[in-house]
C-alpha cells in the first residue's frame, strides 16, 4: 500500500487515479489521439484498470462524473471494486442533476470542474459560484474546486469560499484559454501547450493554503515525456514524484492518468511514487 493521508476521516493514497486518458482526453494527440484512447478503453478494460489501481495499493480515483464513468463505477462496483471514489463535476449536464448521479455512488468529496470554475472567476461572476459550490456542500460530502490559476486558491481562502479542498493543476491551462468555456462544454480538442516555469507558482499557492490539496497534470499530460526514449522515463517519472511531494504539504496528494494501452504506466508510477515517498520518510 502507498502511503496515505487523513483526508477528513478517510484514509487515502497520497497517489490517486484520475481519468482522463479513460474519455479519451488526450494532450498528447500526436502521439495517442482521443479515438485511440477511447478504442482501447472501453467499459471492461476500464473495469480492470480499476482494480489493477487497487493491486498497485492505490485506494482512490478521481473520477470526472460522465454517463460513461457513472455507468463504470456501477459495474466496478458490482464486480466488488473497493477503491474510494471522488468526483469531478461534468459541466455538459446540469449541476443539481450531476450531483444526484454522483451521489448514488457513494463518493466521499466531489469537486466542482476546473475550466468552468476558472471562466467564472474570469468573469467575476462570485455569487453564482458561491451558489454552485454551497449546491455541493449540501451533498453532505467534502467540497472542493478545480483551478489551473494559483491566485484562485489564494482569493478562496481570502474570500472564504468555504471550500474543504483544491484540485490543482501544476501548470496554468488559462494562460491561453481565458474567456473560453470548458472543452467538456464545447467538445474542443484539448490544444494546449503546458509551460516549464509554471510549477512553482501552484506549488507556492498550494503551500499557502492550509487546506488539503489535490495537484494533477503533474506530467504535464504526458508532454514531458514528448521525444524521450524509453529507458529514460523511469528516471524522469521519479524526479517528478520527487520534486512534487517535496514542494506540495504532508497532507496533500497526486494524481495521475495512465494509459494502460502499451506499457504499464500504473505500476510503473505507483512503484517509483512509493519509493519516493518511502525516501522522504
Amino acid at each position: 500500500m502507498l502511503k496515505t493521508v487523513d483526508f477528513y476521516g478517510t484514509q487515502v493514497t497520497r497517489l490517486i487515479l484520475g481519468d482522463n486518458p479513460f474519455g479519451g482526453h488526450s494532450y498528447i494527440k500526436d502521439e495517442h489521439d482521443a479515438d485511440e484512447m477511447m478504442n482501447f478503453y472501453t467499459a471492461e478494460t476500464v473495469v480492470r484498470t480499476l482494480f489493477e489501481a487497487e493491486e498497485c495499493g492505490v485506494n482512490t480515483y478521481m473520477a470526472l462524473a460522465d454517463p460513461f464513468i457513472l455507468r463504470v463505477i456501477r459495474q466496478y462496483r458490482n464486480e466488488g471494486g473497493k477503491m474510494h471514489i471522488m468526483f469531478q463535476s461534468y459541466p455538459a449536464i446540469d449541476l443539481p442533476i450531476n450531483l444526484h448521479q454522483m451521489m448514488a455512488c457513494d463518493p466521499v468529496a466531489i469537486y466542482h470542474q476546473g475550466g468552468s470554475f476558472d471562466l467564472l472567476v474570469e468573469e467575476e461572476k462570485i455569487d453564482e459560484l458561491r451558489v454552485r459550490l454551497e449546491m455541493i456542500k449540501a451533498t453532505g460530502v467534502k467540497m472542493g474546486l478545480g483551478t489551473h490559476v494559483p491566485e484562485v486558491l489564494l482569493r478562496s481562502e481570502r474570500e472564504d469560499w468555504g471550500v474543504d479542498f483544491y484540485m490543482a493543476c501544476l501548470y496554468n491551462a488559462r494562460r491561453t484559454q481565458r474567456g473560453q468555456k470548458s472543452g467538456f462544454i464545447t467538445g474542443k480538442p484539448k490544444d494546449l501547450v503546458f509551460y516549464p516555469e509554471d510549477p512553482p507558482y501552484m506549488y507556492e499557492a498550494i503551500r499557502a493554503v492550509p487546506k488539503p490539496c489535490v495537484a494533477f497534470k503533474i506530467f504535464a499530460g504526458g508532454q514531458i515525456f514528448s521525444g524521450k526514449p524509453r529507458e529514460q522515463i523511469p528516471e524522469i517519472i521519479e524526479g517528478v514524484y520527487t520534486e512534487a511531494y517535496a514542494n506540495i504539504k504532508p497532507n496533500d496528494i497526486t494524481c495521475i492518468g495512465v494509459f494502460q494501452k502499451y506499457t504499464d504506466q500504473l505500476r510503473e508510477n505507483a512503484e517509483i511514487a512509493k519509493r519516493v515517498l518511502d525516501g522522504q520518510g
